[in-house]
């Protein structure tokens, strides 16, 4: 019996590795990078940029009034280190969205050299705010339409499986998706994703802890 408690823990423990350092083959899918926040510790942008990392997103604001306590260091040093780079707002239920346009405008440089920048869409454990469809589609339509004006770029909506089941925003907001599904790709939306959240627990040489690894559709 303990012999078999030790070989399944072994197992697990093999499969647990695998999957924090799974990705999905660059055959299929040759666009490959990671969306980081303060919360995954420091990063070595020079290691991400030499071990097949082509693109970064990173967290610039959490709703209002949530600022990434990193974000100026990492947009710097992704920039430096050759990476392409792009900003992320993660969107609040219970903030209005001219607040949190405002931050995401004044946390981030204008800079024509970035990617167009992603809205995340999910629920946020400290928001117990659940508004109507009607409602939340009209405040992200603010949003989106503020924060493209700064950019000058058109928003990618990266949305999770539990906001899009809830709002259904995919066929009330025409932009393009992100969508997340950890070793399969997703099919929640009503829409063909652009980018696959392909791995939320990888981890990779140069940042401490995991990252969202995510892929461009061929």
């Amino acid at each position: 019996m303990l012999a078999g408690t030790a070989v399944i823990a072994l197992l697990a423990a093999g499969a647990w590795v695998y999957a924090c350092r799974w990705a999905p083959g660059r055959d299929v899918y040759p666009v490959q990078g990671v969306a980081v926040t303060a919360d995954g510790g420091a990063i070595d942008w020079g290691t991400l940029a030499a071990n097949g990392v082509d693109f970064a997103y990173i967290r610039a604001a959490k709703g209002k009034d949530g600022r990434d306590p990193a974000f100026a260091r990492n947009w710097s040093a992704a920039r430096s280190s050759g990476l392409r780079y792009g900003a992320v707002l993660d969107f609040s239920l219970c903030s209005r969205a001219a607040g949190q346009a405002t931050r995401f405008i004044t946390t981030v440089p204008r800079d024509n050299a970035a990617l167009p920048p992603v809205i995340r869409l999910d629920f946020d454990p400290t928001c117990a705010a659940r508004p109507g469809r009607d409602a939340v589609l009209s405040e992200l339509n603010t949003l989106v339409n503020l924060v493209e004006s700064n950019a000058g770029k058109p928003v990618l909506l990266n949305i999770s499986k539990a906001f899009e089941e809830e709002y259904d925003i995919a066929s009330g907001i025409n932009r393009t998706l992100w969508l997340d599904g950890n070793f399969f790709p997703p099919d929640y939306a009503t829409r063909r994703w652009v980018m696959w959240t392909a791995n939320d627990m990888r981890h990779i040489d140069g940042v401490d802890g995991p990252v969202r690894w995510g892929v461009v559709a061929p």
